[in-house]
């Protein structure tokens, strides 16, 4: 490898063993979680799972989604509407998804 080929858009030299990293970024307030939308600890039982990939809010006013939860994501079932539901996922965020969304996992009506 000829020695212009090892430096990076910046002249860093990328020789055997070199990692890069993105410059690191602070991010605002408006990244963290309100405790009224994080349950501590998280739930380890689950009543249900996201049978699409799912938007979900911290507020459902919101008109944009504050983000996604992947299909297959196991959730306990907290607050069931007609539309709309309030789930808990693996990492404790308490939020507000489409009851359609949702299929009961078969443990989760037995009782056990």
């Amino acid at each position: 490898m000829a020695e212009d080929e090892r430096k990076d858009p910046e002249g860093i030299d990328l020789g055997e063993g070199a990692i890069l990293r993105p410059p690191m970024e602070v991010l605002g307030d408006e990244s963290l979680i309100s405790p009224t939308h994080e349950l501590r600890p998280a739930p380890n039982r689950f009543t249900h799972e996201l049978i699409v990939d799912e938007p979900y809010r911290f507020d459902p006013s919101a008109s944009e989604p504050t983000g996604i939860l992947p299909a297959g994501t196991p959730v306990l079932l907290v607050v069931e509407g007609d539309r709309q539901c309030w789930v808990v996922d693996r990492a404790g965020r308490y939020v507000e998804v489409r009851t359609t969304s949702l299929r009961q996992l078969p443990s989760a009506g037995t009782g056990a």
